[in-house]
C-alpha cells in the first residue's frame, strides 16, 4: 500500500508503536512545531533532537530553532536529489551553507 509521504529518498521505517500516543505524551511546544513540520517527524525522534539541543544550548526557544535547522536541511537535502539543484528549497541550502 502506498504511504502519504510522496517521493523521498530521506530514510523510512515501519513502526508497530501507536504514533498518535506517541505524539499526545509531547509537551505542548514540541506538538505545536511537529504540527507545522514539513517532514512527517516520530515523536521520539523529535523530542531526542530537542533534548539533546536544549543540553547542549540551554534556551528552550533555541532549541525549537536547531529544530528548524535540521529540518531545513533535510528538505533542502531531499529537494535537491528529488526536484534538481534549481528548485528553490535545495538552491536555498547552498546559498545558507556558505
Amino acid at each position: 500500500m502506498r504511504r502519504n509521504r510522496g517521493v523521498t529518498t530521506l530514510k523510512t521505517k515501519r513502526r508497530a508503536r501507536n504514533p498518535m500516543g506517541e505524539f499526545d505524551k509531547l509537551p505542548p511546544h514540541l506538538r505545536a512545531w511537529v504540527a507545522t513540520a514539513k517532514l512527517p517527524w516520530r515523536a521520539a525522534t523529535v523530542q531526542r533532537a530537542y533534548d539533546k539541543a536544549l543540553a547542549r544550548i540551554g534556551d528552550p526557544e533555541l532549541a525549537l530553532d536547531h529544530l528548524d535547522r535540521i529540518q531545513h536541511v533535510l528538505v533542502a537535502k531531499d529537494a535537491g536529489r528529488i526536484w534538481g539543484r534549481d528548485h528553490p528549497e535545495a538552491t536555498e541550502q547552498l546559498s545558507s551553507s556558505r
